[in-house]
């Protein structure tokens, strides 16, 4: 597989921002369906955790879509397709960051969460596919995978979000 010369300056420019957003007091959110829903509760994990540095800080860091009370209310009362925008509209302000795990970039919640923040002021990150899908014409930063198979995808995801981690924590110390 070859590497992406890009891929460097991108992840490195997604650390900087998160870093810039925390160390504001701001959050980061992340979100999800199915195998990425597990992606997202995960980095948000490991940054309120933490990575490597158990004397580091808890960074504020929360998953979407992780609290079935407001999950089954949001697609009970309303629709599923805004499950995670509703909740970036109750918790986000201006200057957070949303980073949105989709292994297409055309799922309608992820869509929609990504408008919300986009209307809010809130800067998207995308971890998707080679293409993006319709994600992508949203996202502020795009970290794709040069795959089209869900489980590739999904690894090499993981592989930028711990590379990601690694680094605000180290930059948040």
């Amino acid at each position: 597989m070859a590497t992406d010369p890009g891929l460097h300056a991108q992840l490195e420019a997604v650390a900087d921002q998160a870093v810039d957003v925390l160390k504001r007091g701001g959050t980061l959110f992340a979100c999800g369906n199915g195998g990425s829903a597990s992606q997202a509760t995960h980095v948000t994990g490991e940054l309120v955790g933490s990575f490597f540095d158990h004397a580091h800080r808890p960074l504020r860091a929360v998953p979407l879509g992780f609290d079935p009370s407001s999950l089954t209310a949001i697609a009970n009362d309303f629709k599923y397709e805004i499950i995670f925008s509703r909740q970036l509209q109750a918790l986000g302000k201006p200057g957070d960051t949303l980073w949105a795990f989709s292994t297409s970039g055309n799922s309608p919640n992820i869509l929609a969460a990504m408008e919300t923040a986009k209307a809010m002021e809130i800067t998207t990150v995308l971890f998707s596919n080679h293409d993006g899908g319709s994600a992508r014409l949203m996202a502020d930063y795009f970290l794709y995978t040069p795959q089209s198979s869900t489980p590739r995808v999904q690894e090499l995801r993981l592989l930028y979000a711990h590379i990601l981690c690694e680094m605000i924590e180290l930059r948040c110390a």
